[in-house]
């Protein structure tokens, strides 16, 4: 290993350090994101409302039943 090779990598190793310092924050570290289970929210919503639509056209095709 020469001196130009050990340079190299002490510059990529003192790079990268400063970016991964620069990107983290003092304090209290924020939530992660789930994103599998924002994603699941999205489809529970997205069939409530497709089946919320249903029901008021299957209301309007079939009328609505007299009580008793």
């Amino acid at each position: 290993m020469d001196r130009a090779t050990v340079a190299k990598l002490k510059t990529v190793a003192r790079d990268g350090a400063l970016e991964a310092l620069a990107a983290s924050r003092p304090g209290r570290r924020g939530k992660q994101r789930d994103i599998e289970l924002e994603e699941a929210r999205a489809e529970a919503e997205r069939l409530r409302t497709a089946l919320a639509e249903m029901a008021v056209r299957l209301m309007l095709a079939e009328g609505k039943e007299p009580w008793g």
